[in-house]
């Protein structure tokens, strides 16, 4: 089975994520934050990849550790359940509209973490959520889980809109990526022979 489970404890967070990458896009998701709650309900739900999140954080002092250090949780499980990496696709990218907006969304479990974003937010918030942390959250589970990660707003308006269309893309992109490729007969996709390094 392909599964991973993270325990994060720190003196600002304390964190259990699971996921397993064969799963049906089932969720339980409670960050304290409920935009990013969402978000991550949205990724397992397109993605089919099950998710368990539980983050108990230091919301007293703001959204900051909760949004980072359950970023590099997940990007940790799914580290973990990939392991080797060894039959799965590796690539994956999904155009996601959504209404007015259109995000473009490419990766690869590359081992080599990379984040570039092309995007951006006209208000402050979403729900209670400060938008400036949707780019280092994405930033952080490219760094936990090795992966190249390619982000775009093509054109939009909504806040909401784009925020949820880039976050759909990343789950359509990783649900590819993560896929097992039969004919690999379980070899790691790369001429090195081991991914990352």
């Amino acid at each position: 089975m392909r599964t991973g489970t993270i325990e994060r404890n720190t003196t600002e967070t304390a964190i259990h994520v699971s996921v397993d990458l064969d799963g049906t896009g089932s969720y339980a998701v409670e960050t304290g934050i409920g935009f990013l709650d969402h978000m991550v309900e949205q990724f397992s739900r397109h993605s089919l990849i099950d998710v368990t999140m539980k983050v108990e954080g230091d919301l007293h002092i703001d959204q900051h550790h909760t949004t980072e250090d359950s970023a590099i949780a997940l990007g940790q499980a799914l580290a973990q359940a990939l392991g080797d990496k060894g039959g799965i696709a590796r690539y994956g990218s999904a155009y996601s509209p959504m209404d007015e907006t259109l995000a473009r969304v490419a990766l690869d479990i590359s081992g080599r973490p990379y984040l570039v974003w092309k995007a951006g937010f006209t208000q402050e918030k979403l729900g209670e959520w400060d938008t400036e942390l949707i780019e280092h959250w994405f930033h952080s589970v490219a760094q936990a889980a090795g992966i190249t990660l390619h982000c775009e707003l093509l054109y939009g308006q909504n806040n909401h809109h784009i925020c949820e269309a880039l976050y759909k893309g990343f789950a359509r992109a990783m649900r590819q990526a993560v896929e097992i490729d039969p004919r690999k007969r379980g070899a790691v996709p790369s001429t090195k022979g081991q991914l990352g390094g």
